[in-house]
């Protein structure tokens, strides 16, 4: 599923309504004047009033359905963006022109935020021109240097992804420099045991682990067999597992800085999409994101849903015990 398919089942779907913190920047609005009717029917615009109203006017924005709330402070944009969620009253979130660990502040607030129990990790959707399909890679935005427990968590965020979006079998390469266990190298061990898992059926039966892998073999079957590598994952990945922040956030932005990629950004694990996107992303991945965001908002119900989901999944695991 691509993104121009997402866009269209999105707008033929129930259109949600997104709330943004702090969206005082010109390339953020665009994406959201576009949006708005197409793929949102509402947006919440949480900041300053007289910036969002001057922004609006300079950029010649109709922003039909869109609120302007006011908040004094990014702070305040934040914790008022997540509050509409918790209200009922929008049903994804967006940060805007604010720093990320503020925005995330407000979302993972243990009284106030959108937290389900489960890791929090970046998860990008990524199309490129020279791969036969859309790549979904994780984590390249928010865990510095994940142990294997955290890649466990990073994993299932990214295999909930996939299914949403239909795929089966799930392929996942798991990244590292080379392909050969090395005792030096943490991400090679990494890759090892949670193949192992993925061989007992501790991710579905849907979901094929492979690694480590080198990037060539990920995406190139010519590779895999010059180098005799044996693998169903090779060259046909549908996720790349990154062994830390460095290593995704490069790969992933020379994928859209040199190779011509589109892509889409969210940070999953919160009991709605959490849109993060760089100022520097084009309007068009903006609106990707939206898209995406919107698409999961459509098929995995509410805030509330997800929260008593994740109860009634305690409670059984405590019952058991």
């Amino acid at each position: 599923m691509n993104f121009s398919d997402i866009k269209k089942l999105v707008e033929n779907g129930q259109k949600p309504i997104l709330a943004i913190a702090f969206p005082e920047e010109a390339g953020l609005l665009e994406a959201v004047d576009k949006a708005l009717g197409k793929s949102l029917s509402g947006a919440y615009l949480v900041g300053e009033l007289e910036t969002i109203r001057d922004l609006k006017k300079r950029l010649n924005l109709e922003l039909s359905g869109a609120e302007i709330i006011a908040a004094e402070s990014p702070e305040i944009a934040c914790e008022k963006a997540v509050l509409l969620i918790n209200q009922g009253k929008a049903d994804l979130v967006m940060k805007g022109l604010v720093d990320t660990s503020v925005f995330l502040k407000a979302v993972i607030h243990k009284e106030k935020g959108l937290m389900t129990g489960q890791l929090l990790s970046s998860v990008m959707v990524v199309e490129l021109p020279a791969y036969h399909k859309p790549l979904i890679t994780s984590d390249g935005g928010m865990l510095i240097a994940p142990d294997l427990n955290q890649k466990k968590g990073i994993l299932d965020n990214a295999l909930d992804l996939a299914r949403t979006l239909e795929i089966n079998p799930i392929k996942v390469a798991v990244l590292a420099a080379k392909e050969k266990v090395n005792p030096k190298m943490p991400a090679t061990l990494d890759a090892t045991e949670l193949k192992k898992l993925a061989e007992s059926g501790a991710f579905g039966p849907d979901v094929m682990v492979d690694g480590p892998m080198a990037m060539d073999l990920v995406v190139s079957k010519e590779a895999a067999q010059i180098k005799g590598y044996q693998s169903q994952v090779a060259g046909d990945a549908d996720i790349i597992l990154f062994p830390e922040i460095e290593t995704g956030n490069a790969v992933v932005k020379t994928m859209t800085c040199l190779a011509g990629a589109s892509l889409a950004g969210l940070v999953m694990g919160a009991c709605v999409p959490v849109i993060v996107t760089s100022r520097s992303e084009s309007i068009e991945n903006k609106i990707n994101s939206i898209n995406l965001g919107a698409y999961l908002v459509q098929r995995t119900g509410n805030c509330h849903d997800k929260r008593e989901e994740q109860k009634r999944k305690y409670e059984e695991a405590v019952n058991r015990k």
